[in-house]
């Protein structure tokens, strides 16, 4: 595997990657030109208007795509160099997900919803390490009193809760988060976020995408993506205000 020398905090590194789609013989740029390092104890944030990019980014991000153009280092490792097979079980390393619709197994406990990825792990575990993880993770997010429960038996914010554990339960080293409060009431989703905050808190490095602009800002770092490029990128005692102000601007030039 190729890899890149860099500084030992830099987890993610991404080097003027583009992602083109074709369409109906059309080719729709989704990101353009992206540059950008997350290091260890990040906590980042992605937002910008529906259809910017986010998505996209975040599936690479995740090894769940490819860019058409350039590089992505994760742990120094070229992405670019891999199999699908090698990227599988890089994912499975290095990235915890957490997603929108939780994606629980209703017919499996909390507990065995947890634990069914670590049963897919390269390196196999075995029932003792599995359980340790599992109890560890639920305890993080004080779902442990529920680990009988099946998720039908949840509310969605402690679904979301249980989705959270399942991908701390594989020790990332980055944790991908899309839109966790999507499906939530605002009540739930201060919840969620504030479980958020405590973990990266604790260490946990976390890239999450979002369409609120409040939750973003619990980030301490803020990227806002405009028609695939990152248009600001700034720190969480930043105004959003310079956000708004370099969107425009960036839309006035497009116009021209």
């Amino acid at each position: 595997m190729k890899t890149t020398t860099t500084n030992n905090n830099i987890i993610i590194s991404l080097k003027n990657l583009s992602k083109n789609y074709t369409n109906s013989d059309i080719e729709i740029q989704a990101l353009n030109n992206i540059n950008l390092e997350i290091c260890k104890g990040d906590y980042l944030s992605i937002s910008g208007p529906s259809g910017c990019g986010k998505s996209t980014l975040l599936s690479i991000l995740g090894l769940l795509d490819s860019p058409s153009q350039g590089d992505y280092f994760i742990e120094n490792v070229d992405t670019n160099a891999l199999s699908m097979d090698q990227q599988a079980e890089l994912r499975n390393l290095h990235i915890g997900f957490v997603f929108q619709s939780f994606n629980l197994i209703d017919e499996l406990s909390v507990f065995d919803n947890v634990a069914l990825p670590l049963t897919y792990r390269e390196e196999a575990l075995d029932k003792e390490e599995i359980e340790k993880r599992v109890i560890e993770a639920l305890t993080q997010v004080e779902m442990e009193h529920r680990q009988g429960h099946k998720p039908n038996q949840l509310s969605g914010g402690q679904q979301q809760r249980v989705a959270i554990a399942r991908a701390l339960a594989g020790a990332p080293t980055i944790l991908l988060v899309d839109e966790p409060t999507g499906n939530l009431d605002s009540k739930n989703g201060d919840a969620v976020m504030d479980l958020l905050n405590n973990l990266n808190k604790q260490g946990t490095t976390i890239c999450m995408v979002t369409h609120d602009v409040r939750y973003a800002g619990h980030a301490s770092k803020q990227i806002h993506l405009l028609d695939g490029r990152i248009v600001k990128l700034s720190a969480a005692n930043e105004s959003m205000t310079s956000i708004n102000s370099a969107s425009e601007n960036l839309a006035q030039q497009q116009a021209v």
